[in-house]
């Protein structure tokens, strides 16, 4: 049986958004719990994109998932938060007017608040169509080692922005990369684009994947391409499928939360619906949202700072600048 935990703020969701938020609360000399269904920190960028560029973190011009995860988790621990890997949160209750969460390991968190950095939620990448069956065998849905494609004959399937991001990364590494998608216009970012179109990439359009084929070893060694022109035979020992992923709430739909779509609805302060318990990333409607990593960041302190005034209601909702601690910062008109 697990022993309950008691703590200012659990924060449901260990992406960039919850990581920040995290530090963030420790910041605030909060006590803080962290929870995610996923084995290891880094939510959906860790899991899926440890090697894909970031070029949207202020102050970085790129960033791999991998080092943006790192430093996010270095500046998280300094909070030295509960670490609650491997958990998933089920149900959310109230006693005496305070959240209680319990896991689907059994595990009891009573929190003065809750603030979810879900990401988008759980998440199950989309099939390539009739190739079920090969993963493991060099079909994948992204890429966790780019040095798996060295050498390698690579085909991406796909139009959308982790496609051509896989595909720019394998030029030069692979033996050679081929992107296929189905229809004749793409929906990932035009500069992006415009590199893989440059690049030695064999870029096919109006075209599916017909069939994989398997070697002695039971690898995939090629792949059918059917097009305008007829199937064609290529050389693929890796397969990457970045058809995108199918997302839902999961048990979180179940709290009672106002909803929008498959997002959760909050307001100004980032608060959701609920009493104590907040929202911050991707997993957030309001009017405006734009859904970047920095304006999690944002929302993450935002969220966290008003949660704090919840909890001491004669607390100040701006906690200083981090200088100010360190005595370093000087502003207009001090001497």
């Amino acid at each position: 049986m697990n022993e309950p935990l008691t703590v200012d703020l659990l924060v449901v969701g260990a992406g960039p958004a919850g990581l920040f938020a995290t530090f963030c609360a420790g910041f605030r000399g909060l006590s803080v719990a962290v929870m995610d269904a996923l084995p290891e920190l880094g939510g959906q960028v860790g899991a899926m994109y440890p090697e894909k560029a970031i070029l949207d973190i202020a102050g970085l011009p790129a960033v791999t998932g991998r080092d943006l995860v790192e430093g996010l988790t270095a500046q998280a621990m300094t909070a030295r938060p509960h670490l609650l890997p491997g958990h998933t949160a089920q149900t959310l209750a109230y006693e005496d007017g305070t959240p209680v969460v319990t896991s689907d390991q059994g595990l009891t968190v009573r929190a003065a608040a809750v603030l979810v950095t879900g990401g988008i939620g759980a998440f199950t990448p989309r099939p390539l169509p009739g190739c079920t069956g090969y993963e493991g065998r060099g079909l994948s849905y992204f890429v966790t080692d780019l040095d798996d494609l060295t050498d390698r004959d690579v085909l991406v399937v796909g139009g959308g922005d982790s496609a051509f991001d896989w595909a720019l990364a394998a030029v030069g590494r692979a033996r050679s990369v081929t992107l296929a998608h189905r229809r004749d216009t793409f929906r990932a970012h035009r500069a992006t684009v415009d590199k893989v179109l440059a690049s030695e990439a064999q870029v096919c359009t109006r075209t599916q994947v017909a069939a994989l084929h398997c070697g002695p070893d039971g690898h995939i060694e090629s792949a059918d391409l059917k097009g305008p022109d007829g199937t064609r035979r290529i050389k693929a020992q890796r397969v990457v499928a970045a058809l995108g992923f199918t997302a839902n709430l999961g048990p979180l739909e179940s709290w009672g939360m106002a909803l929008d779509g498959r997002h959760i609805a909050v307001d100004s302060h980032m608060a959701t619906s609920l009493p104590r318990v907040f929202a911050a990333g991707d997993i957030t409607a309001y009017p405006g949202k734009v859904r970047l990593i920095a304006v999690g960041f944002g929302e993450a302190a935002t969220a966290v700072n008003n949660a704090a005034t919840v909890l001491d209601p004669a607390s100040d909702l701006f906690p200083g600048h981090s200088t100010d601690r360190h005595g370093t910062t000087t502003r207009e008109g001090d001497s």
